[in-house]
């Protein structure tokens, strides 16, 4: 899954894809160096964000969707609002990735069930501007899993295809940098749960605090992608159905050196 941003303000990129013919250039290029599956988001989720309205939102995700889709580029629309995955799947989009788990907009169950689509649920405590607050766990692993499979019960109780849902772990979403790594070290746990699961560590803030220099200064974003292409690699290890990655090229490459070994491909829903 092929990361694309186009707001002003994410973590990583925000602004270089704000305009629609930046965005669908990065989004066509993102398809040709090996996504599956371009991921378009209009709201930055990054710690500390302030939300925008539905409309604006909307206005920002829609004409790239349409334009990709007439491109023939699958994507996914990275929203908690059902009505802007209502619009982004009307224009094109195929799948729902939802960091709220469908917590954030009670309606989007009945979206994604209506759509017979795809739908992410991801690991979700509350809103970007205080999530962090809520990175408190007696045990991470188990109530990660245990709170994700109650959103897929929720999710197969108002008549989502229990075959279309994928479950996320949150990484750095109401996480500490250890809640992460425990995550990142027991994924079997959610894997466990028989749901296909995407990892999302692209760029994280804590991949950049294991990078620090000698100073303490964690390393800049764009400097983190070897070290995503490592907890890529090791989560597809472990089971992982998908990773959701800003370097598409450098990720296909290296899972390409990581099947030669033998080991399995991939399974798609």
């Amino acid at each position: 899954m092929g990361v694309l941003n186009v707001t002003p303000d994410s973590f990583s990129d925000g602004g270089r894809y704000s305009d629609l013919a930046s965005a669908v250039e990065h989004g066509i290029s993102l398809y040709g160096e090996g996504a599956d599956i371009v991921d378009v988001g209009g709201e930055s989720t990054r710690p500390g964000a302030e939300r925008i309205d539905a409309a604006t939102e909307a206005a920002r995700v829609v004409p790239v969707i349409e334009s990709l889709a007439a491109a023939g580029v699958p994507m996914s629309i990275d929203t908690t609002r059902a009505a802007v995955a209502e619009a982004a799947l009307a224009a094109g989009a195929i799948a729902v990735n939802d960091v709220s788990g469908g917590l954030a907009d009670p309606s989007m169950a009945s979206v994604a069930a209506a759509a017979g689509c795809p739908w992410i649920l991801m690991h979700w405590r509350g809103h970007s501007r205080d999530m962090q607050k809520l990175a408190t766990y007696r045990d991470v692993v188990s109530e990660v899993r245990d709170e994700l499979s109650a959103r897929a019960d929720a999710a197969i109780a108002a008549g989502v295809d229990a075959g279309r849902i994928v479950l996320d772990p949150g990484l750095g979403f109401a996480k500490q940098a250890e809640h992460n790594w425990a995550l990142s070290a027991h994924l079997e746990a959610l894997t466990g749960l028989g749901f296909p699961v995407l990892f999302a560590a692209s760029r994280k803030t804590y991949l950049g605090r294991v990078l620090a220099g000698p100073d303490g200064t964690p390393r800049p974003p764009d400097g983190r992608g070897a070290a995503t292409l490592a907890t890529s690699i090791l989560a597809v290890a472990s089971g992982a159905w998908g990773v959701r990655v800003h370097e598409v090229r450098d990720t296909v490459d290296g899972l390409a050196v990581w099947r030669a070994t033998g080991s399995p491909r991939f399974t798609k829903i």
